[in-house]
């Protein structure tokens, strides 16, 4: 590990223990950053990377205040704290205050960070205001289905308005189909505890391949400094997981929603908008945004040119920008190698992916989401993991 002066400002990765903690810490090392990570889980396989200058565990909030704390007062110069899931974008927004003393913080102002994250809320002011949102009924704790059976458009996604630790201890998926009343009435039974409030949209039609998304930074002062478009072209589980294969792509719609959403709440920081287009109807949906973090499939971003951390980054700790923050549009993929096998393998078993197609889209170069020749454990922890699994089961 090579050693940083004291008082170059440390990046501070907020879940190491997650696929966006693992690029991000990366991601920035590779710029010459020290990094600090924090993860909640020391066992995860993204712990073992030898990137970070320090990696430390924090369980529970209190315990993540208290290392912020500590690492706040012993730095020389203030940090760049970089949240890398929605809970930690919650807990870093609402301590600001707090912790704005010891590390530079880039985020939108609170009430909108809150908006944004609540999908209820968010919907609620995109058909206000006008965005292209699909048909949407919100169901609160206790509510009866009955009266809404007849009017949601079917078939219909289900999906939480927060993901919380009860919902992801049941499923991994983020939403569930249901084609008639009948399907959706049972499905509510069965998953209305697991979460607060529930969403219930129009199924957008298209395929995997029509989802897009766009990754954007707004300065500290609200000026847009970069954004890169892409593309989903597999997902794990295949039909409503997260994106196992995508593309740098252009698409000038889901840019300038993507800049017109934000640029309507006064936004600052890392965004994010996941948009699909339905080719029956000709037109694209916002599905949602992510706030304040890094996601999993932004690490395309630089590898397609694009200094999407770095920019934050420097634009926080009051450095020099990089000059990299214009996308090119070439045809850079990223791949989360064990995800998109698993996907691959039960897309072409259902008989909707050749074989021929298959190694097509594996042409090309490519940003990895865990493996990496120069920092091997991470993947090599996930494979073993993911097999012990599955001889489990």
């Amino acid at each position: 590990m090579r050693s940083f002066s004291p008082d170059q400002p440390r990046a501070i990765v907020v879940g190491l223990d997650t696929m966006q903690g693992l690029q991000a810490a990366r991601i920035l090392a590779r710029q010459g950053i020290p990094v600090i990570a924090i993860a909640s889980d020391g066992r995860h396989h993204a712990c073992r990377t030898n990137v970070c200058e320090k990696v430390v565990v924090a369980e529970s909030r209190d315990e993540l205040m208290a290392v912020l704390g500590e690492i706040g007062r012993t730095q020389q110069t203030k940090g760049v704290l970089i949240p890398c899931l929605d809970g930690k974008v919650l807990t870093i927004s609402r301590a600001r205050e707090e912790l704005s003393e010891w590390f530079h913080i880039v985020l939108p102002p609170a009430d909108v960070v809150e908006m944004l994250m609540d999908k209820s809320a968010f919907y609620r002011f995109a058909g206000e205001r006008g965005f292209p949102i699909p048909s949407t009924q919100i169901l609160g704790p206790g509510d009866d289905i009955d009266p809404i059976l007849g009017e949601v458009e079917y078939p219909a996604a289900v999906k939480p308005a927060y993901r919380t630790s009860v919902w992801t201890s049941h499923t991994t998926e983020k939403a569930f189909r249901v084609d008639s009343p009948a399907e959706l009435k049972a499905l509510y039974e069965r998953v209305g505890g697991w979460a607060d409030e529930l969403i219930v949209q129009a199924w957008i039609g298209g395929g995997v391949s029509d989802l897009y998304s766009c990754n954007c930074y707004f300065s500290a002062s609200g000026e847009l400094l970069a954004t890169f478009v892409a593309k989903k072209l597999r997902q794990w589980p295949p039909d409503t997981g997260q994106s196992s294969l995508g593309v740098e792509c252009r698409n000038d719609i889901v840019l300038a929603e993507t800049v017109k959403l934000f640029e309507s709440v006064g936004y600052r920081g890392l965004g994010y908008l996941e948009m699909k287009y339905d080719p029956d109807r000709d037109e694209h949906f916002i599905v949602e945004p992510n706030v304040g973090r890094p996601t999993g499939r932004s690490a395309i971003a630089e590898a397609g040119g694009v200094d999407l951390l770095y920019t934050m980054y420097c634009d926080a700790a009051g450095l020099p920008l990089p000059e990299s923050r214009v996308q090119r549009y070439g045809t850079v993929k990223w791949i989360h190698l064990r995800r998109d096998l698993q996907s691959a393998i039960v897309t072409w078993r259902r008989g909707d992916l050749r074989l021929t197609d298959w190694i097509r889209s594996m042409r090309g170069r490519k940003a990895y989401a865990v493996a990496s020749w120069r920092d091997p454990l991470p993947f090599l922890f996930d494979l073993f993991e993911a097999m012990r699994a599955a001889v489990k089961r």
